[in-house]
């Protein structure tokens, strides 16, 4: 029982770091960070592949295919919302005039 209270203060408060530092990052750094964090949701990803491979009960194997989701989906969107971003810096196209 002591082990996971200790196991749920650890996370409590990785959230809450993580909380702020997020929240002290100026705009301008948030498109090299979502690549940063893009490259480690694809260790995350491999991991919990790797992990739920080796699912014994079938207890196991739902939350390994949950883990599986949920990091796939944590990618995908961090792609999704870098590649948006960097839409915002490409400069405008020249219209063609009309003949």
């Amino acid at each position: 029982m002591g082990s996971e209270i200790a196991l749920l203060t650890i996370f409590v408060l990785s959230v809450f770091t993580g909380v702020e530092v997020i929240s002290k990052v100026s705009s301008t750094l948030h498109t090299p960070l979502m690549s940063g964090a893009n490259a480690i949701h694809g260790v995350i990803l491999v991991g919990a592949i790797i992990v739920t491979g080796h699912a014994d009960t079938l207890g196991e194997l739902v939350f390994g295919l949950f883990a599986v989701l949920l990091a796939t989906v944590n990618m995908v969107g961090g792609f999704v919302v870098t590649d948006r971003m960097l839409e915002m810096f490409k400069g405008r196209k020249k219209q063609e005039p009309a003949s």
